[in-house]
């Protein structure tokens, strides 16, 4: 195994993803690729690209979550660890098995939040999706566990 697409949220159960993660990936000697799919832009009937201050507090956002990425990158890294953080926007489920078919990735780590059967029949699950799309092994890190 080489590599393994860690893919974060930045919820309550990240620690626990990143601890499971950091485990796996110094036990096989992998690389690690960090992953956090921004959301997409917001689409507004009427307007092309939406208004200003929306676009500004989306592009706010997602320059705190790039920061976050790479602090989580970077503390693996003095771990000893070899880790790239990637970050990218879209439809959450497609863009991390799009990632992990292009970085041919050997594993793919993912956090599971534990709601319950109505949230899932009606928003879906993020966890659900990548394991039945996948075409490599999933590790799900269950809610509240932390690391």
């Amino acid at each position: 195994m080489r590599n393994i697409l860690v893919a974060l949220d930045f919820s309550t159960g990240t620690g626990a993803v990143i601890a499971a993660a950091s485990e796996l990936v110094r036990a096989l000697a992998a690389e690690c690729w960090l992953l956090h799919v921004a959301a997409p832009e917001p689409e507004f009937v009427g307007y092309e690209v939406g208004p200003q201050s929306v676009r500004d507090q989306v592009a706010t956002e997602m320059r705190g979550e790039h920061r976050e990425l790479h602090e989580h990158a970077e503390r693996l890294r003095a771990a000893g660890l070899r880790v790239t953080a990637l970050q990218v926007q879209g439809p959450t489920v497609e863009k991390i098995l799009h990632e992990a078919q292009r970085l041919q990735v050997d594993l793919i780590v993912i956090g599971s939040h534990g709601h319950g059967v109505l949230h899932r029949a009606l928003l879906g699950s993020v966890s659900e999706g990548v394991l039945r799309g996948a075409t490599c092994p999933v590790l799900i890190v269950p809610a509240g566990k932390d690391g």
